[in-house]
């Protein structure tokens, strides 16, 4: 699932999820005319443009309030969605193939909208802004470098007049290299040594380029443990690491300088680490072997393994392989230490996206007449939830993704990896945009190919002598995607198997504090780090240093 957007704290904050102007409400009449708004390519254009352009829409009191915390002075410099808040901001789109220059376009804020139509909205005063996003990846960058951008534009809705925007930013790329304020100073200390000890990976996939008929890029990054000498006969076990939702090669650079400065200060043991981009245009590839992205376990655990055992240091066996992933990058880790459990020594999985359809967040796929959006009583089903307070539904989520783009959702995402392939050469729906009806013979596919429970059912037998003892699972008990449900049932399955398993519910926890233990927020990394250690060299003395304050 999707990783902490950057208002969410904000607007937690400011408490603005059921302030009495968020868009959900319904007191005001629909108005009978659609609303209309200019959009020009102003000076940032040189060339004709194409891309979705977006349209997005704050009530300008409660921008103004999220834009106060932490210190500022309430100038509202960005308009923004976000899932966590799928309500707070008014979203209209449409799909532009061909902007000129000085070209003015109009988008209608009622045909393509979320989460109704702009003439719905409540008489007020907006802060609006319209982003060309010129890649279609919206639903997994959000905005990024090359998407076009206005100006925040205060309105007062309804109007007679029909606003107008100019699109006059072109977003810069930004260096992944520059933490900023998210650095703590013990990673500002280790950056210079551990950008010296990353290494690029750009490999060509050979099965993935037959597949797609081009070729196929696999992207990531190796981290070297400190003193690695690449003449030495030393080998080192090697942990091969996934990201989440909204993950990339360029946003895993935090993580990669804090476990570098982990082993730098001997918290955590000398390891290789490679930092593995499941990311595509479809959203996450998961490293599932699919018809509809191709074959990325077997690229992954055929080719680009080996390519990477070849050309560094590593113990190029089982028992120094491992697997650590968190949230989409925990299921892609789950499931490829059950796909192939001959290749990998054990995953560290922590709050993966569902490993039992019979709950997919909350929602039993496999039920009859099963419905995502509504329970039998007619309530509707919670997607995200901040502990005890819903912040989205499951039809909230799925519908605003529906109108930011596509492709690259979450929702999306699922189905390009799980779905069979459509006549129209799409991955078949899972459920029913509008109603939320779920397709049962989907479903029945998705069950046969990617329940993980379901697998391990069906093939425990021959499964058990390479996986017993292999599967480490952690999720919190305050998940904010309700994954603890799903980690149960698997639980529970692996259990009824006589499996040896280490499944563990953190109480409390959420999707985004799981990893801290104390003061340190990288804890259970650290921790997980030596119990891998520990299978790797099962004989060494080596113990972990005191953690330094982080």
């Amino acid at each position: 699932m999707r990783s902490s957007h950057p208002v969410v704290a904000a607007l937690l904050g400011c408490g603005l999820l059921f302030s009495a102007t968020t868009f959900a409400r319904d007191t005001a009449p629909a108005a009978p005319a659609h609303r209309f708004f200019h959009v020009q390519l102003g000076s940032a254009g040189t060339q004709p443009v194409s891309g979705r352009l977006l349209l997005f829409a704050i009530d300008a009191k409660d921008a103004e309030a999220a834009a106060k915390q932490h210190g500022g002075n309430g100038s509202v410099e960005e308009v923004d969605t976000s899932p966590f808040f799928p309500t707070q901001t008014a979203v209209a789109a449409r799909e532009v193939s061909h902007l000129a220059p000085g070209q003015t376009i109009d988008i209608d804020a009622d045909r393509t909208a979320f989460p109704q139509g702009w003439s719905q909205l409540p008489p007020g005063d907006y802060y609006v802004q319209a982003v060309l996003d010129v890649h279609h990846d919206y639903n997994y960058s959000g905005r990024d470098a090359g998407d076009l951008a206005s100006s925040v534009v205060k309105v007062h809705l309804p109007t007679a007049g029909i606003p107008a925007l100019d699109l006059d930013t072109v977003l810069p790329a930004r260096d992944p290299w520059q933490l900023g304020h998210r650095a703590t100073p013990a990673m500002q200390e280790a950056l210079p040594a551990a950008r010296a000890h990353a290494h690029d990976i750009d490999f060509t996939s050979p099965a993935l380029t037959a597949f797609w008929g081009r070729p196929i890029h696999m992207r990531g990054r190796v981290l070297l443990p400190p003193g690695y000498d690449a003449k030495a006969k030393a080998t080192y076990p090697t942990v091969y690491y996934t990201q989440g939702f909204g993950g990339s090669n360029d946003r895993v650079i935090g993580a990669l300088v804090g476990v570098y400065a982990a082993m730098a200060r001997g918290e955590m043991p000398p390891m290789i680490w490679v930092f593995l981009d499941e990311s595509s245009p479809t959203g996450t590839t998961e490293f599932a072997d699919s018809v509809n992205n191709g074959p990325w376990g077997v690229a992954l655990t055929t080719e680009l393994i080996p390519q990477l055992e070849k050309t560094w240091r590593m113990d190029a066996k089982p028992s120094g392989r491992f697997l650590q992933g968190h949230s989409s990058g925990g299921w892609a880790t789950l499931w490829l230490q059950t796909r192939y459990p001959k290749v990998f020594g054990g995953t560290w999985s922590t709050s993966p996206d569902p490993s039992d359809f019979h709950d997919f967040t909350g929602v039993d796929l496999y039920a009859p007449h099963a419905n995502v959006y509504r329970k039998p009583d007619g309530t509707p089903y919670p997607l995200v939830r901040d502990h005890g307070k819903v912040l989205a539904t499951f039809q909230q989520f799925a519908q605003l993704e529906r109108v930011l783009g596509p492709y690259g959702g979450q929702m999306a995402s699922f189905e390009w990896v799980f779905s069979p392939k459509g006549k129209d050469g799409r991955p078949e729906p899972m459920f029913d945009r509008d109603t939320g009806d779920v397709d049962p013979a989907v479903v029945a596919y998705w069950r046969d190919h990617y329940d993980i429970a379901y697998r391990l059912q069906q093939h425990w037998p021959a499964l058990k002598p390479e996986l017993d003892g292999k599967i480490h699972l952690y999720v919190g008990t305050a998940d904010t995607f309700y994954l603890d449900g799903a980690a149960h049932r698997l639980k529970a399955v692996l259990d009824g198997l006589h499996a040896k398993s280490d499944i563990r519910f953190l109480p409390d926890r959420t999707h985004f504090d799981l990893y801290t233990i104390g003061s340190d927020r990288q804890g259970l990394l650290k921790d997980i780090s030596w119990q891998m250690y520990a299978v790797a060299r099962p004989h060494s003395t080596l113990k972990p240093a005191t953690a330094a304050a982080p």
